[in-house]
């Protein structure tokens, strides 16, 4: 008789070893951060109050106009619009409302992305070091994950191991840029070559390859920089986007996945889309995020302030002897850890009230 007590799904997501150190990572963190005058660096939460402007926009989405102001939501008329118009001028691209599909932030708009275009046995490349939950969710989706390290002094990627690693089963590149953890802006010829090698293996194996690109820190950008979107280099893309990190509010999760409009025969891809939003457990945000995105579109976190706040972080950690990169944007740092075991250096540090991510944790 079977006694296990949850499914074969679970118990692989249960075996992924990055998962097990971000579940236990996570268990002990709830804790350590309660503790006063703690310097909390481990995710990227808030350490000042709200923007009263974000609390506004909230509360008056929250005032009803009609009877259905709280009835059953999809995809909001009015929210999709108004991303349409603001990714637009970020990717340089004209968005149509009806490829914009609102989600519960960004790890559902990545999720969504793999269960559109990929089949349970099909695989995932991203590159390393990842965002923690790029396997997590390629494994929940059923997919295999497949890791491509990167160029260690740029911290650009690599796209010849990228192209090595594509096989006749792959299915998804995964591609987040500015990059968590590294802060890492790809420039254009970089994405014209990832462009060139999935057009290529597409080709060669009978099989489109997707770009999933993740770009929920697409508008912090540091130094005057311009950022790319890699969708506008390769047609078979899809965008997912979260308003937590422009708006610096994680907890309220509203996000969306996009399809550029250089998509070839999207229609079909549109339906499917919306079809798995209502079948994995109606996936659509809730209707006072969907209200207030036109004017939470007007707002964004003060990237000139985090500039400044990375620029003294990046001279104290190199006064003090770490060894840091400058980030070209998002608001991390990824130091070098003087110790041989990261993962005890963080404990260290959790003893003096300062809480870091262990770099093994991110691969």
């Amino acid at each position: 008789m079977d006694n296990l007590l949850f499914s074969q799904r679970a118990a692989n997501l249960q075996a992924s070893a990055i998962f097990r150190m971000a579940y236990d990572f996570f268990g002990t963190y709830n804790q350590r951060r309660q503790v006063p005058n703690t310097l909390d660096f481990a995710y990227g939460n808030p350490h000042d109050m709200a923007d009263p402007a974000y609390v506004e926009a909230l509360g008056a989405a929250l005032i009803p106009r009609d009877e259905s102001w709280f009835a059953y939501k999809s995809n909001e008329a009015m929210a999709q619009e108004a991303a349409a118009a603001s990714l637009s001028r970020v990717a340089g691209m004209p968005f149509e409302p009806a490829d914009i599909f609102m989600t519960t932030g960004g790890f559902t708009a990545i999720s969504l992305a793999l269960k559109a275009v990929a089949d349970p046995g099909d695989e995932v490349v991203f590159n390393l070091p990842p965002w923690f939950f790029y396997e997590p969710l390629a494994i929940e989706a059923g997919l295999v994950p497949v890791k491509v390290g990167i160029n260690q002094t740029t911290f650009d990627l690599d796209v010849e191991a990228i192209a090595v690693a594509i096989t006749p089963r792959t299915k998804v590149v995964i591609v987040n840029s500015p990059n968590n953890p590294t802060g890492k802006l790809y420039p254009p010829r970089t994405l014209e070559r990832l462009a060139a090698v999935l057009d290529e293996a597409s080709m060669r194996h009978g099989r489109r390859i997707f770009l999933v690109s993740d770009e929920p820190y697409n508008r912090i950008v540091y130094d005057g920089a311009t950022f790319h979107s890699p969708v506008a280099f390769y047609p078979y893309s899809l965008l997912a986007y979260s308003y937590g990190k422009t708006l610096l509010a994680p907890g309220q999760r509203i996000g969306y996945l996009a399809l550029p409009p250089t998509m070839p025969d999207r229609d079909e891809l549109r339906r499917g889309i919306e079809t798995l939003q209502m079948s994995i457990g109606w996936a659509f945000p809730n209707a006072i995020l969907q209200y207030a995105v036109p004017r939470l579109e007007e707002l964004s976190i003060d990237v000139g302030r985090l500039q400044r706040k990375r620029d003294h972080m990046v001279a104290a950690l190199q006064e003090m002897g770490y060894r840091v990169h400058r980030p070209e944007g998002t608001f991390y740092l990824f130091p070098e850890s003087p110790l041989a075991d990261d993962r005890e250096f963080s404990e260290m540090l959790a003893g003096e009230r300062v809480l870091v991510i262990p770099g093994t944790n991110f691969e």
